[in-house]
């Protein structure tokens, strides 16, 4: 009796520089939104840091009243698409404000609103 392996080989060749996005290191922005308390709205924010292959350096999300105020910090955003995801988020039917801030210290605001509380 003989066994066959199947065997195949993967390309791990490296990106091409079209695929590469690009990316501003060391660079920090925080998305603060007021949303309506709906089960969609967290999941629907985040997709569009996840469709960037990104994952949110801090979020923070409290319910006030009927309103989530949220709080999510990413790194390495350039500019542009800084620009982008903030338009993103303010067309999100649950979004009712976006705020975008650029992180010039090493401070750790998601912290700071938590022991704001």
């Amino acid at each position: 009796m003989s066994s066959t392996v199947n065997t195949h080989t993967v390309n791990t060749a490296p990106a091409s520089t079209s695929d590469a996005r690009a990316t501003a290191p060391g660079r920090r922005v925080v998305f603060s939104l007021i949303a309506d308390a709906d089960p969609g709205t967290l999941p629907r924010v985040l997709e569009y840091v996840a469709k960037r292959g990104l994952v949110p350096l801090a979020l923070h999300s409290r319910l006030v009243d009927d309103m989530l105020d949220i709080a999510m910090e990413v790194g390495d955003l350039p500019q542009a698409e800084t620009d982008h995801i903030g338009r993103c988020l303010g067309q999100i039917p649950m979004v009712a404000r976006v705020g975008v801030c650029e992180l010039t210290s090493k401070a750790d605001p998601v912290a700071e609103l938590v022991a704001a509380e």
